[in-house]
């Protein structure tokens, strides 16, 4: 007795030192990054969200039964470490007392019961784990697994070692059933099965075994704990942290504004010497970020989704996390280096990896190439899928905005946009009153704010730059206005003193523009007393709702699906004209992914008489961008197939007579690719592509002069 209680002991004593000293060290390198008080102040203000947030995420692993066969699996693994804690209490407690059983619910048939169900139930989890990643083993040059460029090493070893921990685990309770130390009845069915196979041997044999098997039960265990906290399947303890830290429940919303040691930059008052401008090197993450990266499963759900990997380009949002977290756990003998003699001391290998750029082509052997970080839409689909709430967008944009603001370098025709919006307003570069000329040929006026907005204005009308300028957006404007005053709706618009809201600067990593034409914005706003917006543009919509908070700008914003969608359940606009067609809707990123506004439109389109509706596979939040977002609107696309493309062809799969959505760039790009399609013959003539409002104004009932008429009086 006294040698078993010695041995487990020790053994428990080596595993905790060998443990926590790499705790330790991985604590002092995540630290070792920039502060983050914005997310701890986060955490105290939402106690109620974040324990609704951990109780979703962690315990009822939902974003993980996404995926039904893995999630499933997973779900039962992941149970299983936490039911099984009670055998390891059992066994802890056998090392000094074989009759030992947890207080209260130890002899329970319940617990027993359970402990043997969900051991099963996790085998079961590893054997299908075995399944699909020999099903979906990449090669080395395949792109289609999720696996692919994964460490797919380390995945097999811990599938073996929670298969030993449930071998020894029946071991030791079987060899406890025979030597009559077991705790549990026959609940515990699956151990009285091992005990049975277990009695030929004979009682000695029994208890030696009851001893040998309790040894390598706990010296699993431990074993299991220093693989851990060595390598990918730190996961299991940190992942919980990352949930709760992480700012997003419920949709993607808004970039944070760039910080310097923890406090927001200002740009009049920041030093280039001193300050950090994005994050140009490892340690320039901050501690969030640091935790991201040491958090990644590497499952591959992102890359997966991400539209600029499924249409050849060298962005896997997967890669983007794991080159950082290897260059930094490689950097990091060199970061936490007490002194200069220190650092100098360090093997080559180590000095050469501080070296590093972070961005930079492969001549300088840089962390992350250029066409990885500016292939990015920003679209969402990577944070949307990943189980532990990664947050790989800000740590792009992050990288962008050191390239931008202090190194000058990105894609030379964004040039043209940064120069429209800093000298016009916006990204066509047009003179103000353009934005005006949208209304020619409208049968009523539509107010322009001059000062401040009419006491009877209900809603100012946000038009934006795509809305106001561009030809096909344009109609979308027109049928939003025409729509609004048929039901009744006073709204105004401000016209030339509207200026971009600044989101295509912000995602190409300007932010300097980004807060000069927010700021603007701002002012103009509050100037003119406006207090509600609608607006068309989902883009527009995520700057004014989530982002112009951080600058002061506060205002109740709707987009005008959300509100027509409203004005239809109320009766002031009644659809009756059939619209004979089969319509498949796009979801915008920005409207769906960032704002979770998925319902609104599939509402109007199911009040309009005749519409069929025809769902694309990736639809709502699994939704496939149009390669618009991330400024990519005024970037070429010159590697691999064209985002817009591969969407259309999943939308032709449909057979639609009609392509619908609800963003003005989905409208351009989307309309791109079907032109592109009706020039080599493979779609028909007819196919167009429109807004949601644009089928609502055809379908509201009219008048004789063919202009919708609602049933609301306003």
């Amino acid at each position: 007795m006294t040698l078993r209680i010695v041995i487990g002991l020790v053994m428990t004593a080596i595993a905790v030192v060998i443990a926590g000293q790499r705790v330790s060290w991985l604590y002092r390198l995540a630290t070792s990054g920039q502060p983050a008080p914005e997310r701890l102040d986060a955490a105290r203000k939402h106690v109620g969200r974040d324990v609704a947030v951990e109780l979703s995420e962690v315990l009822g692993q939902r974003k993980l039964l996404k995926w039904s066969v893995p999630g499933l699996a997973h779900f039962f693994v992941f149970w299983g470490f936490l039911v099984l804690l009670t055998v390891y209490i059992e066994a802890y407690g056998s090392l000094f007392s074989k009759s030992f059983h947890i207080p209260l619910i130890g002899t329970s048939p319940v617990l027993g019961f359970l402990q043997d169900t969900i051991a099963l139930a996790a085998l079961a989890g590893i054997i299908a784990f075995a399944i699909i990643r020999i099903r979906e083993a990449p090669t080395r040059l395949d792109r289609d697994s999720r696996f692919a460029g994964s460490h797919l090493g380390g995945a097999w070893l811990i599938l073996f070692m929670i298969f030993l921990v449930i071998l020894t685990m029946f071991l030791f309770r079987g060899s406890s059933v025979n030597s009559g130390n077991f705790p549990y009845g026959n609940a515990a069915y699956m151990s009285h099965l091992a005990g049975k196979a277990l009695h030929p041997l004979g009682p000695d044999v029994n208890e030696n075994l009851e001893t040998g098997a309790l040894l390598a039960h706990i010296a699993v265990m431990l074993i299991f704990l220093v693989i851990v906290v060595r390598s990918k399947h730190l996961h299991i303890f940190v992942a919980p942290l990352n949930v709760l830290f992480s700012r997003r429940p419920n949709a993607l919303g808004p970039l944070e504004p760039m910080r310097s040691n923890g406090t927001v930059l200002n740009f009049e008052e920041a030093d280039p010497d001193n300050d950090v401008f994005g994050r140009s090197k490892i340690e320039d993450f901050t501690w969030k970020g640091l935790l991201d990266f040491g958090t990644c499963t590497e499952c591959g759900r992102c890359q997966s989704q991400c539209p600029a990997w499924n249409t050849g380009k060298p962005l896997s949002p997967k890669m983007v996390i794991l080159d950082l977290r290897d260059h930094a756990l490689a950097k990091a003998p060199y970061l936490l280096a007490g002194s200069d003699e220190q650092r100098e001391a360090l093997p080559d290998e180590v000095k050469n990896e501080a070296a590093r750029p972070l961005v930079g082509t492969k001549a300088e052997n840089a962390v992350i190439d250029p066409d990885v970080i500016w292939s990015c839409t920003t679209c969402g689909a990577c944070v949307s899928e990943c189980p532990v709430d990664i947050e790989h967008i800000d740590h792009i944009m992050d990288m962008r905005r050191y390239q931008v603001l202090i190194e000058s370098k990105f894609p030379t025709e964004a040039s043209t946009l940064l120069k429209n919006l800093e000298s016009q307003g916006n990204p066509w570069g047009l003179g103000a009153m353009a934005r005006l000329e949208w209304m020619e040929g409208l049968d009523f006026e539509v107010p322009v704010v001059d000062g401040k907005i009419g006491d009877d204005v209900e809603y100012l009308f946000w038009v934006g730059c795509a809305g106001a300028l561009d030809d096909r957006a344009k109609k979308t404007t027109r049928a939003v206005a025409e729509l609004l005053h048929t039901a009744g709706v006073r709204f105004a618009v401000l016209g030339p003193m509207e200026a971009c809201s600044g989101d295509p600067a912000r995602r190409m990593g300007n932010e300097f523009l980004f807060s000069m034409l927010a700021q603007q914005n701002i002012e103009t706003l509050n100037e003119a007393g406006v207090r509600k917006i609608v607006a068309s543009c989902p883009h527009c919509f995520n700057s004014l709702a989530r982002e112009y908070p951080q600058f002061g700008g506060s205002y109740e914003v709707i987009h005008h699906t959300q509100l027509l969608a409203r004005l239809v359940s109320e009766g002031r606009l009644t659809p009756t004209a059939p619209i004979n067609e089969k319509i498949t809707y796009h979801d915008p990123c920005y409207l769906g992914r960032h704002n979770r506004v998925y319902t609104p439109p599939r509402e109007i389109m199911a009040q309009v008489p005749g519409v069929q509706a025809r769902e694309m596979h990736r639809c709502r939040e699994r939704g496939f961008c149009c390669g618009a977002g991330g400024a990519r609107m005024w970037m070429e696309e010159r590697i691999g197939k064209r985002i817009n493309t591969e969407r259309i062809e999943e939308a032709l799969g449909t057979d639609p007579d009609t392509v619908s959505t609800a963003c003005p760039f989905c409208l351009v790009m989307l309309g791109d690719a079907i032109e592109e399609k009706k020039g080599s013959g493979d779609a028909k003539e007819s196919l167009e592509v429109v807004d949601v409002a644009q089928l609502l104004a055809r379908s509201v009932r009219t008048s004789g002069d063919g202009s919708p008429r609602g049933s609301g009086s306003g």
